[in-house]
């Protein structure tokens, strides 16, 4: 029975589930251990961990489709993926403090021009924008704790037993009936170190690294009126490039330290006050057939550092600032063949997108930046049953999000919707099982030893048990 579900990592996915279960009035205890701190408490740089991880904290853009994001489409099918995503951008609408801001960019065509030189994804992407995320960050939090969420910070988990069903932190276990795990990208490793443990048969997954681009927004123009956040992509047999996570108006490039190492990522402010008509997004490269990708990507961003930071190179320009002012922690390098040396043999893939961008956007010339590395850390994806993505070996443990390989908002936050609407259905089956377990029949005609009641199929001789 899931009179305590334990949630590990407050990010997108698990705040979605408990939002879905409160909403739902769950009778059961919901507490969720993370190891940053509380909305009111975070510090606007401090990306990777806290209340609604990295995307919901700093990023704001929710697409809303199926043709990106990971494998929920997969599981779910497309209709149901649709509507849990829907459900996600419902709950950061309902928390916003002016709705009416959010926008909804639903492009129809490729253009003509991309078309010589790259493919264009075209999807809806709700803009919630990056400037009110923490305000909607609050207002959710009051929300479940109002409800009765029990949220424990800054605390580690050092370990878990699936099979006895307790949680480990350094000062304490905790029991669960249900866990929901749904730690973000900080926690790849203990990730990683429970699927070895458990001996987890997985699906692993393609190395993800390249790097933030920027330049004046006025060469991407044409293209931004067409898709906001446009998706310029190719493909070959082993390497796959993708542009993603674009900011225009107010952009800005963000700094992010993962596993103590500098990596990049960007954002866009909303208020008008920001703006400095730049634009950035990733160029990443997903590379197939690397053993070990985690990994190896960790040892490519580490021989990226310089400095105890990140790389910039630029043909014309200089490093950029912050939305705060502060110039980006960087290190400045003349030539790219330390880049290169680097990523070997995989940047000259980047390089060439970079240069068929200038055919496309001719205004672009040198007029460009790049900051190195920026990096998807994916750990291998666990196999999990696709109705609540349970494991296949621990029918009571979830992964969600990021540790199962999402990619974005939307996706995430349906996966922990996913998870919360089947322990809802669960505990009504068997709320209607106690109800009437004392109740003759109807036995099953196949095997006098099924009874089945309020949809739950059972042995007979496991009917009293439940009951007590």
């Amino acid at each position: 029975m899931n009179k305590h579900v334990v949630i590990i990592g407050a990010g997108v996915a698990g705040v979605n589930a408990a939002t879905k279960l409160v909403d739902n009035n769950f009778d059961g205890k919901i507490t969720i251990i993370d190891m940053g701190k509380d909305p009111y408490l975070r510090p606007y740089e401090e990306v990777m961990t806290g209340y609604l991880g990295a995307g919901g904290w700093s990023d704001g853009k929710l697409t809303y489709s199926t043709q990106i994001g990971g494998q929920l489409s997969k599981y779910v099918g497309d209709e149901k993926a649709m509507e849990l995503m829907k459900q996600v951008v419902d709950n950061f609408t309902r928390f916003h403090p002016h709705p009416e801001q959010i926008i909804l960019s639903s492009p129809d065509e490729e253009p003509d021009f991309i078309k010589p030189h790259f493919g264009l994804r075209l999807f809806p992407v709700w803009h919630i924008g990056t400037d009110y995320l923490h305000e909607i960050g609050k207002s959710w939090y009051d929300y479940l704790v109002m409800k009765g969420v029990t949220f424990r910070w800054k605390e580690k988990i050092t370990d878990i037993d699936f099979n006895k069903r307790e949680v480990y932190t350094e000062d304490y276990t905790m029991p669960y009936d249900t866990l929901i795990f749904g730690v973000g990208k900080s926690g790849i490793d203990f990730t990683s170190e429970i699927m070895k443990k458990y001996d987890l048969p997985t699906e692993e997954k393609p190395a993800q690294i390249g790097v933030r681009f920027e330049a004046p927004q006025k060469h991407f123009q044409k293209l931004i009126d067409i898709a906001y956040d446009f998706k310029l992509y190719r493909k070959d047999d082993k390497v796959s490039l993708r542009s993603f996570c674009t900011n225009n108006n107010a952009a800005y490039v963000a700094v992010e330290e993962t596993y103590g190492n500098h990596s990049y990522n960007g954002h866009a402010k909303k208020d008008e006050a920001f703006r400095n008509d730049m634009t950035n997004f990733g160029i990443l490269m997903e590379i197939k057939g690397i053993k070990e990708p985690f990994k190896w990507a960790r040892k490519v961003v580490q021989k990226l550092q310089s400095n105890g930071t990140g790389l910039f190179y630029s043909p014309t320009r200089e490093q950029s600032t912050t939305s705060e002012g502060i110039e980006v922690s960087a290190t400045k390098v003349d030539r790219l063949h330390e880049i290169s040396k680097a990523m070997q043999p995989y940047f000259p893939y980047v390089y060439d997108f970079i240069n068929d961008m200038k055919k496309v956007f001719p205004t672009l010339k040198d007029d460009w930046g790049i900051y190195v590395p920026e990096v998807k850390y994916l750990a291998p994806e666990p196999l999990v049953n696709y109705k609540d993505l349970s494991l296949t070996k621990y029918p009571n443990v979830h992964f969600v999000g990021d540790a199962l390989s999402a990619r974005g908002i939307s996706v995430s936050g349906a996966h922990g919707t996913l998870v919360a609407e089947q322990i809802l259905s669960m505990s009504k089956a068997i709320d209607e099982f106690l109800e009437h377990a004392d109740k003759p029949g109807p036995w099953s005609e196949e095997d006098d030893k099924i009874h089945t009641i309020g949809g739950l199929t059972m042995p007979k001789e496991n009917t009293n048990k439940l009951n007590k």
